[in-house]
């Protein structure tokens, strides 16, 4: 078993699939799901590659899906590598390369966990099982998991479970899984103000100054969530205050200001919208605003999915995981437009986007395990 994920995950690091290219890593996976008697269906748009792949019947049964995607984030710096980060080298018990936590060994763990499922259970399946994979979740996820949501909506398909394998460990596998994702707004401020010589500053205004009161109260707000974990509750942070170059005895009339904002599913985004204009007209800030939301929230509060993927966990580590929201956006936020029940399960991601990213061989042997067990609850 150990040996069939490290050779499936072997040939997926080889591929430099940085995002958001694919470069052949779906071919390989669609031969090894062909030869389990899956058909599949490719939704390639534009650059992006993305497939499909079903067993089973609907009918009889729900559907669980694996959710991955193929494509990497650049390797960075070759000097700060042990190892090629393309060229997949185990050491000390652990297998060295890029994408091998996020996340090409967790669909190399689940593509054998079905691989034998199937093999010891085909016949008494009730159910279907679906593999979904794109190219674009580490870019700007327009052409991936979003689109093919959509071609799926249309089509009436429908997801009942969905385990999506984004690396969740912390400090061991399997101590923690997310059971939902906190949504992300984005807001741009562009300030125009009174400029003026430094020296004579009662008679201009500056934005600078008076900007930082402004954010100051931003970044106090209480947003009345209630009974939510401190690492889960909305977070805002700036990322960027940006005045027009002036030689050093001026004060800019302008000034730009970048905000994120990572909300809870306790509160909407007119609610935050309306604090911060609350808050801008208390500073009498004038100026023009941007919004745009990357990504809603969701979250799976309970039933069998969830049930399922703690006792699976539990049976092997002796301990329940952790529960939370925590950590950036996922495509799991796509899937949640068809009222799916959605777990994020993976491995451990404290390598994960750095040089010299990896994993424990004996992790992907213990993943592939749990998944195993996951399907075998949800579909026996």
């Amino acid at each position: 078993m150990c040996s069939s994920i490290i050779n499936l995950l072997n040939k997926l690091i080889c591929i430099p699939s940085i995002s958001p290219n694919d470069l052949g890593c779906q071919k390989i996976i669609s031969k090894k799901l062909l030869n389990m008697g899956f058909s599949i269906k490719n939704f390639d748009i534009k650059n992006t590659k993305n497939m499909w792949a079903e067993i089973g019947s609907k009918k009889n049964g729900k559907t669980l899906n694996f959710l991955g995607h193929t494509d990497v984030v650049p390797s960075g710096n070759l000097y700060n590598w042990k190892f090629d980060p393309f060229t997949p080298t185990i050491y000390k018990g652990k297998l060295f390369g890029r994408g091998s936590s996020d996340m090409k060994g967790s669909i190399s763990s689940f593509i054998i966990a079905i691989k034998k499922f199937l093999y010891n259970f085909r016949n008494r399946m009730k159910g279907r099982i679906t593999v979904l994979l794109t190219s674009d979740e580490e870019g700007n996820a327009k052409n991936g998991i979003k689109k093919v949501v959509e071609k799926l909506i249309k089509k009436k398909e429908k997801i009942d479970y969905c385990i999506v394998g984004e690396p969740t460990s912390e400090k061991f596998l399997g101590d923690t899984i997310k059971n939902g994702r906190r949504g992300s707004l984005h807001l741009q401020l562009f300030l125009k103000g009174k400029g003026g010589h430094i020296a004579y500053y009662n008679s201009s205004e500056n934005l600078i100054h008076k900007s930082s009161l402004f954010i100051n109260d931003l970044i106090k707000l209480d947003w009345k969530e209630k009974f939510i974990n401190k690492n889960e509750i909305t977070n805002v942070q700036v990322s960027k205050i940006f005045s027009e170059d002036t030689v050093e005895n001026m004060i800019s009339e302008n000034l730009f200001i970048r905000i994120n904002f990572r909300f809870s599913y306790k509160i909407s985004v007119s609610y935050i919208k309306r604090c911060v204009k609350n808050l801008l007209n208390y500073h009498k800030i004038n100026c023009n605003m941007n919004w745009n939301i990357s990504a809603k929230p969701f979250i799976t509060k309970n039933g069998k999915l969830l049930d399922s993927v703690v006792d699976s966990i539990l049976y092997f580590n002796k301990n329940k995981p952790n529960i939370s929201m925590s950590g950036g956006t996922s495509d799991g936020r796509f899937i949640n437009k068809m009222k799916s029940q959605i777990i994020e399960l993976g491995l451990l991601n404290n390598t994960i986007h750095k040089p010299n990213e990896f994993v424990k061989i004996s992790d992907l042997k213990k993943l592939s395990k749990i998944y195993e067990k996951i399907i075998e609850k949800l579909l026996l």
